[in-house]
């Protein structure tokens, strides 16, 4: 089905068309609420109630923006309402809690070939730079992570947190401003 006739048949309510919705964008929504969110489980929980919202909202969708951007936009606003719900909660743990820092059953297995000093390594600058990026204001943390993990162009970062392609483009400047002075700081410490 072509996204007009998708969209036309989700309107109309057929359950057929909402599970192929869902099974053409469930990978990607997954995905963008898991760099917020790094944890699998806490991400397809969100990736479900970012279909809900969609299945209930279909009906306001108004097409001013392409079906995909509309689902992303919702999904990442479910993401960063996680965060904030999460981070009022739990201030003190805040990053261990948001990054899952001592949780390995995330991590990526190390190729047979992989000295084991390698792995550590690896998995102390990805820590480093989750810490870092946790501490990005929501906007820069969103439009990066969409832009540099998501593979998302400067267009479709805009569309999806509601702003302009020159507003991402500062978003993005600033972000890698702030994560070089923060990396920076750290690797001059130690």
């Amino acid at each position: 089905m072509k996204d007009e006739e998708l969209l036309s048949a989700l309107q109309d309510g057929r359950d057929d068309a909402f599970r192929q919705l869902v099974e053409i964008h469930r990978r990607k929504v997954i995905n963008i609420c898991f760099r917020f969110v790094h944890d699998e489980a806490d991400a397809e929980d969100l990736a479900q109630e970012t279909f809900v919202e969609v299945h209930r909202s279909i009906g306001s969708f108004r097409g001013q923006s392409s079906l995909s951007t509309w689902i992303h936009r919702i999904a990442v606003s479910k993401s960063l309402d996680f965060v904030r719900k999460h981070s009022r909660q739990k201030r003190g743990g805040k990053f261990r809690a948001l990054l899952r820092l001592d949780d390995t059953a995330g991590e990526i297995p190390a190729p047979d070939k992989t000295r084991p000093d390698e792995v550590l390594e690896q998995q102390q600058r990805r820590q480093i730079l989750g810490k870092a990026l946790a501490k990005l204001p929501q906007k820069q943390h969103a439009a990066f992570v969409l832009s540099k993990y998501d593979g998302m162009s400067y267009q479709e970062v805009a569309e999806t947190i509601g702003t302009t392609v020159a507003a991402v483009e500062s978003l993005i400047h600033r972000a890698k401003m702030s994560l070089q002075k923060s990396l920076r700081s750290y690797y001059e410490r130690t």
